[in-house]
């Protein structure tokens, strides 16, 4: 059901500009808990640090309340165990958002890869890919690696 919903507003937005700026910023809150989700699980443990990590940022980033943050993470863990790769998300992203939502996004990659006090070779493997597709630099890309990491400890 959300896998179809997804869709279906993904290509609404592609395809005309009649989406509601409700439909639109809830598939890219989606997008960006599903890359979220992914980084947290890429060393195949989703402790409950990086779980509630996860939860804190959705909050603060999109300004929900601690139930709405907890639903959209369900609904991204249910998208994430069926992603194959994250091309469709970082496109959707790459498309709608200006550079520094893509910064920001990245930023809040590498705070949840360091959630659990280290960063693990899958995580930082996957922020790299993720930060690339949506054409951040490296150079940026770098310095919030570093940022976060001077937060984590």
């Amino acid at each position: 059901m959300i896998k179809r919903l997804f869709a279906q507003v993904v290509e609404t937005i592609s395809m005309t500009e009649t989406v509601t700026a409700e439909d639109r910023e809830a598939t890219l809150r989606l997008a960006t808990a599903v890359l979220m989700v992914d980084v947290a699980r890429a060393d195949y443990v989703f402790e409950e640090s990086e779980f509630d990590r996860v939860l804190k940022l959705i909050e603060g980033h999109f300004g929900l309340s601690p139930e709405q943050a907890a639903e959209l993470v369900n609904e991204a863990g249910a998208e994430a165990d069926e992603l194959v790769d994250v091309h469709r998300f970082t496109t959707l992203l790459h498309e709608h958002l200006s550079d520094d939502e893509k910064a920001r996004i990245v930023s809040l990659l590498w705070q949840i890869a360091f959630a659990d006090g280290r960063l693990d070779k899958y995580e930082d493997s996957l922020v790299l890919k993720i930060s690339d597709l949506l054409y951040v630099s490296r150079g940026k890309v770098m310095q919030l690696k570093r940022d976060a990491e001077q937060v984590a400890g």
